[in-house]
């Protein structure tokens, strides 16, 4: 767990990188947010309620990259998803659709790095150590997101994505964000944030 003093230098982080993000890609965020209203044909910024720090909820915001299809209700996504636009798969390749979380960032219900906030009935649900998970503001990217940057195309390979990511994938994330925690640093998170620019 991060004490107070590295708790702070990560806050501080956030605010000033969140500020200088927003002042340089608040264009892309309004063009990408016209390009995924004119292509979802409803509003083109995405909120979802998500599990932040302490296991509070919170609404992310993202730029809208699905359409809603009859009869297709679930929240894990496959590369191979029909309800994903064709902006959309341009949007998620580039990550475009995370800019806005930038806001998150700025107003504290989200850090730059961390655990990805999930929806209800993830890491709400953790108890004993993994709780870990829980004592840090949730991240646009981190060690377990960039280990799980092609996670769309696994589950597209397996016959139960929502199995498989439960089973697998969900319990492997929360071992290395529990590691991540334990052994915090800004320099890491640094190192995070760049892999994650370069691809």
């Amino acid at each position: 767990m991060l004490s107070r003093t590295q708790e702070i230098q990560k806050r501080l982080f956030d605010i000033v990188f969140s500020l200088l993000g927003l002042a340089v890609t608040w264009w892309l965020i309004l063009l990408a947010w016209g390009i995924a209203t004119l292509d979802t044909k409803s509003n083109g910024l995405f909120m979802q309620k998500r599990i932040g720090k302490e296991g509070k909820p919170f609404l992310v915001f993202k730029i809208k990259t699905m359409k809603k299809v009859k009869g297709m209700e679930t929240t894990v996504t496959t590369s191979q998803d029909r309800r994903i636009t064709k902006s959309g798969l341009f949007f998620r390749k580039t990550k475009i659709d995370e800019l806005p979380q930038l806001l998150n960032v700025l107003s504290g219900t989200m850090s730059f790095v961390g655990p990805r906030p999930d929806v209800p009935g993830f890491a709400d649900m953790l108890e004993g150590e993994e709780r870990i998970v829980l004592s840090v503001r949730p991240g646009i990217t981190g060690p377990a997101s960039l280990k799980y940057r092609n996670e769309e195309e696994v589950l597209a390979q397996v016959p139960d994505p929502e199995r498989y990511n439960k089973e697998v994938i969900w319990p492997d994330k929360v071992a290395i964000n529990k590691a991540y925690i334990e052994t915090w640093s800004l320099k890491n998170d640094i190192k995070y944030i760049i892999q994650t620019i370069m691809g």
